[in-house]
């Protein structure tokens, strides 16, 4: 049973800072590619980061420059430090990967940032 678990959300100023973890079970961590998208009141889920496999990340251009995606594969565990955070990044963030031609995400954790 495939499981995605983040945390590290919370309310934050902005120019702060938040580190979010999502930990996954029941895949072959170490090969999949993770990704980090956001849902803000109102508007569509996006896209935010994603890093492969082999290490490789990606950004959307809103926060690049600003978050950074990390993975431990000993641990299972996908990161993203997000640093000079704006009121604009307020949102719910949701972990993703595909596993076996089938998308899983996690619960998600709040990020709201305070002007």
């Amino acid at each position: 049973q495939v499981q995605l678990v983040e945390s590290g959300g919370g309310l934050v100023q902005a120019g702060g800072s938040l580190r979010l973890s999502c930990a996954a079970s029941g895949i072959i961590f170490s090969v999949n590619t993770m990704n980090w998208y956001r849902r803000a009141p109102e508007k569509q889920r996006e896209f935010v980061a994603f890093i492969t496999g082999g290490g490789s990340p990606e950004y959307a251009d809103s926060v690049k420059g600003r978050f950074t995606i990390s993975r431990d594969n000993a641990k299972n565990t996908v990161y993203l430090q997000l640093n000079s955070l704006k009121p604009e990044d307020t949102a719910v963030y949701y972990c993703n990967t595909n596993f076996r031609s089938h998308p899983y995400w996690g619960q998600g954790t709040q990020v709201t940032v305070s002007s």
